[in-house]
């Protein structure tokens, strides 16, 4: 009887044999060599005529990976670059009123003032998060927060589910200046993208809910793409949660918008004002009926 293995043998060799193969000394390896194979040349993969191929490169890997980790519900959580740890933005308060008394100081006191008090908003997002990665840990496919990758609100959701012993993603992007992904993310779920379009789509593919602090024009940018999105039908309405009422009332004249006839009366219902994480897990809760034993396996 044949070797069952033979059964299920490949009759042709892999891509990472050939690579492997391909990386023999040869005649035409060299600078003006196009030698290579195609799917294993950087030149050739970075050609502006391969954009469609990156582009769909990066679609599919975060797509793979966490398809491979099972993850089919995530949890959003948008928010400023900007906003420090409240033990960080005191200190800073500290060093600005430690200063000799000068206009300069006025301002430097006057900053850090602000920080302190915008570092609630990292607090309560660490919080948030924490709260969903233990509360849903007994469902049969766990909630996981999402975040940009980077640092302020965005380490506060990763942060919070690493001091819990949970996963979470970061959704990192290059940028012009330095940006490193926070040090919380679990390191096979964290990702680079070059692409924002793309990136953002990951953001909504898997998501149950999206979570929006604070913020400038990344944040906006996150936000209204969503808004419009479901506003037009082009995505399945789901709970969008503002922390801090006072900050987007002030930013955002929703009422203009009504009265000027720019948008419905209604869409004004396409999200919700909050203040605390308790607030945030409660209205979750209640909207997917997670405490309930009977509605655990939610086929989200």
């Amino acid at each position: 009887m044949n070797n069952p293995k033979e059964l299920l043998a490949r009759n042709f060799p892999t891509a990472v044999e050939d690579v492997r193969n391909a990386a023999k000394p040869s005649l035409y390896k060299g600078p003006d060599s196009s030698y290579d194979l195609a799917f294993a040349d950087p030149e050739f993969l970075l050609h502006p005529d391969l954009r469609a191929v990156r582009m769909q490169l990066e679609l599919l890997k975060p797509e793979m990976v966490q398809r491979e980790e099972n993850e089919q519900s995530t949890i959003v959580m948008f928010g400023s670059a900007r906003i420090l740890p409240m033990d960080d933005a005191r200190a800073r308060l500290a060093e600005a009123e430690a200063l000799p008394a000068s206009p300069e100081r006025d301002r430097a006191v006057a900053r850090a003032t602000n920080q302190v008090g915008m570092a609630r908003y990292y607090e309560e997002a660490r919080a948030f998060a924490s709260m969903v990665t233990t509360h849903s840990e007994q469902l049969e496919t766990p909630i996981y927060v999402v975040t940009g990758g980077g640092p302020g609100v965005m380490e506060a959701g990763n942060r919070g589910a690493h001091e819990v012993g949970g996963k979470s993603i970061g959704l990192n992007i290059v940028l012009p200046h330095e940006q490193e992904p926070n040090p919380y993310i679990t390191p096979k779920l964290c990702f680079q993208f070059h692409y924002f379009a793309l990136r953002k789509m990951h953001f909504l593919m898997r998501s149950v809910a999206l979570v929006c602090f604070p913020g400038g024009f990344g944040t906006l940018d996150e936000l209204f793409e969503t808004l419009t999105l479901i506003q037009t039908g082009k995505c399945r309405k789901r709970p969008i949660l503002l922390f801090g009422r006072d900050f987007w009332t002030k930013l955002i004249n929703l009422d203009h918008l009504v009265e000027t006839g720019m948008i419905s009366p209604e869409d004004v219902n396409l999200f919700r004002y909050v203040e605390s994480a308790e607030e945030a897990w409660g209205i979750l809760r209640n909207e997917y009926g997670l405490g309930k034993p009977d509605d655990i396996a939610c086929g989200w």
